[in-house]
């Protein structure tokens, strides 16, 4: 994933961490300075939903403003395409398919 704060946030013309600190505290959102300036100066690693949609409501953006989805690469550096769960196995359904032999559960297991 592409992390893309810096660009939204400049075409709000917002150019530091400080401003863009006082631009969450308009909407309500109150992080540390030193998480804003995590979040400036690089891609996180995990960002917490409801502080994405802080995020977005501060700088009137949506999610796919701020995330871009970008092609996996592989070692050598080409391409990579997304592989099945099994060589040479096709797609199964999206959703789990409950069976059709044996007991079904009526409770959760305790």
């Amino acid at each position: 994933m592409k992390w893309n704060l810096r660009w939204v946030a400049a075409k709000r013309d917002i150019w530091r961490p400080t401003d863009l600190l006082a631009a969450f505290r308009e909407v309500g959102f109150n992080p540390s300075l030193s998480k804003v300036a995590a979040l400036w100066g690089g891609t996180p690693v995990t960002v917490r939903l409801d502080d994405l949609d802080r995020i977005c409501q501060a700088l009137h953006c949506t999610v796919a403003d701020l995330l871009e989805a970008e092609p996996l690469t592989d070692q050598q550096g080409g391409e990579q395409a997304p592989q099945a769960a099994a060589a040479g196995a096709e797609p199964g359904p999206v959703r789990p398919v409950p069976r059709k032999d044996g007991p079904r559960r009526r409770r959760p297991p305790n």
